[in-house]
């Protein structure tokens, strides 16, 4: 996330009353800003009806008892989303949209073919901040305390993010934010037409070295583009894995 904090709220239609630093490799387990839907203001108020808060990256139901014996959930397949014991409850009601300037990925060649792994810094052509769809948790600890957790939701890769990944996150455009965040009148399976791939042409991924893996490298230098080695065959396979998505 590297937007300001002005420019971040005018594409949410969110207050946001302090400035925050860029943010260029946000890790799991760190803190991230969401939006939802708060309170319906008064008649004839100019104030948003949005709230943002931040949230830890990794969602934790609240039915779990000790979350180290839970595992890390970073990314919620949206195909099962409104099924799933872990994420059925904040499908229905605490959906949420998470800012970002774009997301890394990995492009992970099988082992027999001898090529290396490749990072890839995954941002919108047109620039400016991007809203991933979400969902958030309260969990609650035996000693009263509470932690909001959150997660982003993925699909299926479009054809020009699918020879890196065979997932991407779930974008919600600004005409449709309302609608995704209204949990009252909105159930799961009237925003299943969100949960779809962007448009072919919404991204451009640009090849940067493996210095984002690290999460303690946390400078503009991460997206520094790299020349790929004229050699290294293009990729033709998706991981099958689900892989980390890394928020920026």
């Amino acid at each position: 996330m590297t937007s300001t904090a002005d420019q971040v709220g005018e594409a949410l239609g969110v207050l946001l009353n302090e400035a925050f630093p860029a943010r260029y490799n946000i890790a799991p387990t760190q803190p991230i800003l969401v939006v939802i839907s708060g309170d319906r203001q008064r008649p004839g108020s100019n104030l948003p009806d949005r709230r943002a808060l931040l949230v830890r990256w990794g969602f934790m139901p609240d039915w779990v008892k000790d979350p180290k014996d839970f595992p890390l959930l970073i990314n919620a397949r949206s195909e099962t989303a409104i099924g799933k014991a872990s994420f059925r409850a904040a499908m229905r009601h605490r959906r949420i949209l998470i800012p970002a300037s774009g997301f890394y990925e990995w492009h992970r060649p099988p082992k027999e073919s001898g090529e290396k792994s490749q990072a890839y810094w995954i941002r919108p052509r047109s620039g400016g901040v991007i809203a991933f769809a979400g969902l958030m948790e309260t969990w609650s600890s035996a000693d009263g305390s509470e932690v909001d957790t959150g997660a982003i939701l993925t699909t299926a890769a479009n054809s020009a993010i699918r020879s890196i990944h065979d997932r991407m996150p779930v974008v919600i455009k600004p005409e449709d934010f309302a609608r995704w965040l209204d949990c009252k009148t909105q159930e799961p399976r009237d925003v299943l037409d969100l949960m779809k791939p962007v448009q072919e042409d919404f991204f451009e991924a640009i090849p940067v070295s493996d210095r984002v893996n690290k999460v303690a490298n946390m400078g503009p230098d991460v997206q520094t583009p790299v020349v790929l080695d004229p050699v290294r065959k293009p990729p033709k396979k998706a991981d099958p894995d689900d892989g980390q998505l890394s928020l920026l």
